[in-house]
């Protein structure tokens, strides 16, 4: 089946008893047993639901993986993938990763002796040369978040595979719609479900997606026995949104091309970040992995005042951390995602105070260009 098809019917089927086209919302607890040792396959909520397998099944598929799993955030995603990993592991990470996967790494797991190099996973020559005997995983946000950066994830999983270490692929960004890791040789995907999956900024989620049986068991496992699942009500509005997902990418993707065409033009933008340039330094890769360019775009205007003028003066994009919804959102890094962020750090990986991040909704592209040329005019 086609992506949109896969969206709309892979994990679900009618409903048995009724034959309700909707997965049902299976709101419960606690499932009786019929005699005692007999049950009918779940036994408790927070190990087993229905409307969450029907969401777990759909993911995998959209992955083309065999094995997903929710969880009831992106960071509770993210701390299962990391919590496989035991003290005396060396984990490599794109150093440009969202600043609560940042924070989670070097704040309190570093503590349980996992040891961290953060660099730039576009750089193969420095991914080989930070490679230990001890490496276990390279994890890699790509595009990154929110400098949009690229690394070449079938590049790294070739190296990866010959020193026998896994490859994770933070794929928030882009969304199986525009781009499957697991094809390009990555073992794990993770997801923040809250953004482009459900994409209507009313659910909180994540998801940990692989086709590695022993990998598969492990999440599996720290699944139920950390118990970060998500709700049976989150589960069934994520796998409503799926429905639509193919055709909002689509849309984020031109509004966002069109918006580009625009900034490109306008001197009061010192730098404009958007995997859709043919200026980006890693355009032919994107090209080779990833199937459309998103919907994320970053500006830098140059100092903090100029950043706080622009936000202030937006009307219908909302000032506002999270990102990948139908409404368009405008966010300033440096002191929201990713202020848990060392500045010195920051300031490394180009993000200065005059950043700003625009999540580009689908909205009319027209009113969104005249939102911003209305807001560039106040710098």
């Amino acid at each position: 089946m086609k992506f949109a098809t896969k969206a709309i019917h892979s994990g679900q089927h009618p409903e048995e008893i009724t034959g309700a086209v909707s997965t049902p919302i299976f709101q419960t607890s606690t499932y009786s047993n019929e005699k005692l040792g007999e049950s009918k396959g779940f036994d408790y909520g927070r190990t087993t639901n229905p409307t969450r397998f029907a969401l777990e099944r759909n993911l995998a598929d959209l992955e083309n993986g065999k094995f997903g799993y929710c969880f009831s955030s992106g960071m509770a995603a993210i701390h299962a993938l990391i919590t496989i990993f035991k003290p005396g592991d060396h984990v490599i990470c794109s150093d440009n990763v969202y600043g609560g996967v940042f924070r989670l790494f070097d704040q309190i797991i570093k503590d349980y002796n996992i040891e961290f190099s953060f660099i730039n996973t576009s750089d193969l020559k420095l991914v080989k040369k930070t490679i230990r005997k001890n490496t276990k995983l390279i994890h890699i946000e790509t595009p990154t978040n929110p400098m949009l950066g690229i690394t070449d994830i079938e590049a790294v999983s070739i190296i990866a595979i010959k020193n026998n270490i896994l490859v994770s692929v933070d794929n928030t960004f882009m969304s199986p719609y525009f781009q499957t890791p697991l094809d390009l040789g990555a073992d794990i995907v993770v997801h923040s479900s809250t953004k482009y999956l459900n994409g209507h900024c009313d659910v909180i989620g994540g998801c940990v997606i692989t086709s590695n049986e022993d990998i598969s068991d492990k999440i599996k496992f720290i699944q139920k026995s950390i118990g970060a699942v998500p709700a049976p009500l989150d589960c069934w509005l994520i796998l409503r949104s799926i429905k639509t997902l193919a055709y909002r990418m689509k849309a984020h993707n031109e509004n966002a091309i069109a918006i580009c065409r625009v900034l490109e033009k306008d001197r009061r933008i010192k730098k404009l970040f958007y995997p859709g340039l043919k200026s980006h330094p890693q355009y032919k890769i994107i090209k080779k992995q990833m199937r459309g360019f998103g919907g994320m775009i970053s500006i830098d205007v140059g100092s903090y005042k100029s950043a706080e003028q622009f936000c202030n003066a937006l009307r219908i994009f909302q000032i506002a951390e999270s990102l990948g919804g139908v409404e368009s959102l405008v966010c300033h890094p440096a002191t929201m995602t990713h202020a848990s962020v060392p500045k010195e750090f920051r300031d490394k990986l180009g993000i200065t105070d005059g950043l700003v991040r625009l999540s580009i909704g689908i909205e009319d592209k027209e009113d969104l260009i005249t939102d911003i040329k209305e807001a560039l005019k106040k710098l």
